[in-house]
């Protein structure tokens, strides 16, 4: 290659790694912070699409700066205990509950544009001391990210959006 071509592609090589929204590994400096939950779907292995936590879910993920995570995900529809009362609900009440909400926590890394999460503690057992990845994407306030194995079956994609800062009151 002459000296020009060499600079050429030297620039592109430069131009496609710095250009905005390209997934090139992501890093803690982007997800530290508080995200909320936009959608999830749950791909089937048949490849249909169901959106796991209903039409209007809710949900935030929060990452801190030394390497931890929590994260609640619940349909936006969950029904009240008759009885006011967590320990008491119904078998009805509780499935809903259990069908229609996770919660896990633990401490995260990265290799490439896998995050790599180890769970301390989650709402679904099976998963506690789990070494866990997820793929993400970052792209200016947006996050997705999809889990291959979801606790309920199939591929999980979930979207999310970077919180707007809220001052102290």
């Amino acid at each position: 290659m002459n000296r020009r071509t060499t600079l050429a592609l030297s620039a592109m090589t430069v131009l496609i790694v710095a250009a905005p929204g390209v997934a090139s590994g992501q890093s803690a400096k982007d997800l530290v912070g508080t995200w909320t939950l936009v959608s999830t779907d749950t791909v089937r292995f048949d490849g249909s699409r169901i959106p796991t936590f209903g039409d209007t879910p809710k949900g935030l993920i929060v990452f801190t700066s030394d390497g931890h995570f929590i994260y609640l995900y619940s349909r936006g529809d969950l029904p009240k205990f008759v009885s006011n009362n967590r320990t008491t609900g119904t078998p009805e009440e509780n499935k809903a509950v259990v069908h229609g909400s996770i919660a896990t926590f633990g401490t995260y890394s990265f290799a490439g544009t896998d995050l790599l999460i180890k769970v301390e503690h989650s709402t679904f057992p099976n998963w506690i001391g789990a070494d866990q990845k997820r793929t993400i994407a970052v792209t200016g306030d947006q996050l997705k990210w999809t889990n291959a194995a979801g606790s309920g079956g199939g591929v999980v994609e979930l979207v999310l959006k970077r919180a707007a800062a809220r001052s102290p009151n």
